[in-house]
């Protein structure tokens, strides 16, 4: 089997997280700027083999779009150019930040090290991968 990426697209940094070989569990992987994201990608495809990736979807209660979609809608299409053998699936992100921020203080983290805003995008992104896994099993 192949590894799946999920990616927690952001304005200022992406978070990253990846699958183990079997697809059984979620790992955080690293944050990177958006404009590092595809060259990050391609040069991690060279090393391991990616089945699928899955992009975060920014949902407002009521389902619609939330307003930071469209920043994401242009790295989707820049996403597939880069990719396009390998399948794009779309997950709710509805309040993984929230969840990310509650299992860094529930992992015992520091005060300080919860501040820092990369790792709560990798650990958003891990959820993301997370709730995709369970979607699949």
């Amino acid at each position: 089997m192949a590894r799946i990426i999920a990616i927690d697209y952001g304005k200022k940094r992406v978070g990253l997280a990846v699958t183990d070989e079997l697809q059984m569990i979620a790992n955080g992987l690293t944050t990177v700027a958006p404009h590092e994201v595809i060259p990050y990608l391609k040069e991690y495809t060279r090393q391991e083999n990616v089945e699928t990736f899955v992009v975060g979807e920014p949902k407002q209660m009521d389902n619609t779009d939330s307003e930071s979609a469209r920043y994401i809608k242009p790295f989707l299409k820049k996403l597939k150019a880069a990719f396009p053998e390998t399948p794009v699936k779309r997950m709710d992100e509805r309040f993984t930040s929230k969840l990310a921020f509650q299992a860094m203080i529930d992992g015992g983290m520091k005060k300080k090290q919860r501040q820092n805003k990369a790792m709560v995008d990798k650990v958003s992104a891990t959820i993301i991968l997370q709730s995709y896994l369970q979607t699949i099993s």
